[in-house]
């Protein structure tokens, strides 16, 4: 365990995730006790004999003393500095991100990404009516290892499911209905897998999309098929005769079997192939794949194997993330286990996979990162031309409202001065439906503010 003495509770999260960095696991536990405390001309820094007074007068100048400190302690350097935040390309655009010590490397992937944002944000002709649209399915085949995510075993909630759509269904067309225009730039429907609904339900969620919104004008339409597990023909049949699904995504996260199990997905490697297989048949054009470095128990053999059959597929997209071990999810609760094989060669993985995606003929377009990453790195989807996902972009850039439907979900409008509100629908399936009529009026209060 790292032990913290931290006098003041507002800085108290910064300086943790830092600090975690720099000592990742059980094995580097801090030598001493690290006390950091307010002084009158800012703060002090301790660990052991060391101090260092800092002249800081914000959180930001505190971090990147704390991380100048670290660095100087364990003669390690992060590649993403003293930066503890998940929108690196947002202050790459407004020329903030020098100031943290980011590695060039991760410097020019954020400016790159950065003006590939901008040009696709431009071409949206964005405006203070302008928004999209999530809708969140939280079921799932199985609960994978590392998720964190609102999402609960589908064969365990089975008797919950028909009532939850029928509550997420009057959630979006009474929060549709208060919307300027039906129009929305981008609808992303996630979770969650949105396939481990049946057949049945699966299509009469997106006729209740296709009721309420004009889907006809919208730039984008993803729907996340994720799981193998949870595809079949009939299920990609519907999407596919829905008429305005144009992206789907198919995510093995690794394209090893072993790694399969451990991670506690209920497919096999043969799996990812075959469903791949029939949406390409079926005519998806545009597919996703997702992939995760670090997982336990991989290396660079590993990933080599992941990325040679990935680029036998083929995808017109791929985003690769590293591992980032949550605090809601198995692995953390399990994390001695698991430990001796998690996550010490990300860096090694990561460097294979730039040829890989240049064979693919895809370019990085967008970039976020996550609390406690293996490594201290980030997440980045790659696509071809005219392939990359909008509502990703429009999502972490947050230039753009996005009302959100369903248990988990986040509701964001962004109003023309900058400002930012948001209303969070319970994670909980029961309390979300006990609490629709609140999360509508709230929404609608929301909307016309």
């Amino acid at each position: 365990m790292l032990r913290f003495e931290i006098s003041d509770e507002s800085f108290e999260y910064d300086v943790r995730t830092l600090t975690n960095e720099f000592f990742p696991g059980t094995k580097e536990a801090l030598p001493a006790i690290l006390r950091v405390s307010r002084i009158a001309s800012g703060f002090e820094i301790s660990l052991g004999e060391k101090k260092l007074s800092v002249d800081a007068a914000d959180k930001n100048e505190l971090k990147i003393a704390l991380y100048d400190f670290l660095a100087e302690h364990t003669g390690r350097t992060l590649p993403w500095g003293a930066l503890t935040g998940v929108r690196p390309v947002k202050l790459a655009r407004e020329k903030r991100l020098e100031r943290y010590r980011v590695s060039p490397e991760k410097m020019a992937l954020a400016k790159k990404i950065a003006k590939k944002e901008d040009d696709l944000i431009e071409k949206c002709s964005l405006n203070p009516e302008s928004y999209s649209v999530y809708i969140g399915i939280p079921f799932c085949p199985s609960r994978c290892l590392y998720c964190s995510f609102t999402s609960f075993p589908i064969d365990r909630v089975k008797g919950q499911v028909a009532g939850y759509l029928d509550a997420l269904i009057q959630e979006i067309t009474a929060v549709s209905s208060y919307l300027p225009h039906r129009r929305p730039t981008t609808i992303y429907v996630g979770g969650g897998t949105p396939t481990a609904l049946s057949a049945p339900e699966l299509e009469r969620l997106l006729f209740a999309i296709g009721d309420n919104f004009e889907v006809d004008s919208v730039r984008e339409c993803c729907v996340e098929c994720g799981r193998p597990d949870s595809i079949t023909e009939e299920k990609l049949k519907i999407i596919r005769n829905a008429g305005f699904v144009n992206r789907i995504s198919v995510n093995p996260q690794t394209m090893n079997g072993k790694t399969l199990e451990i991670i506690g997905r209920r497919h096999t490697v043969e799996d990812v192939v075959e469903k791949f297989g029939l949406a390409r048949s079926l005519g998806f054009s545009n597919i996703n794949m997702d992939i995760i470095a670090g997982l336990p128990g991989e290396g660079i053999k590993e990933m080599e194997q992941t990325l040679s059959m990935i680029r036998e597929l083929s995808p017109e997209s791929l985003t690769v993330h590293s591992l980032a071990i949550k605090r809601a999810a198995m692995l953390n609760l399990h994390i001695s286990e698991y430990e001796e094989t998690l996550g010490h060669d990300t860096a090694q993985q990561l460097s294979l996979v730039p040829k890989a995606v240049d064979d693919l003929g895809m370019e990085p377009y967008y970039l976020y990162r996550q609390k406690n990453m293996a490594g201290n790195f980030e997440n980045v989807g790659y696509a071809r031309v005219g392939c990359e996902c909008l509502y990703n972009i429009l999502i972490m850039e947050e230039v753009e409202s996005i009302y959100a439907f369903g248990a988990g979900s986040s509701t964001k409008r962004v109003f023309g001065d900058g400002r930012i509100k948001r209303i969070e629908d319970p994670k909980d399936i029961n309390q979300y439906t006990e609490r629709l009529t609140e999360l509508i009026g709230k929404k609608e209060t929301l909307i016309n503010e």
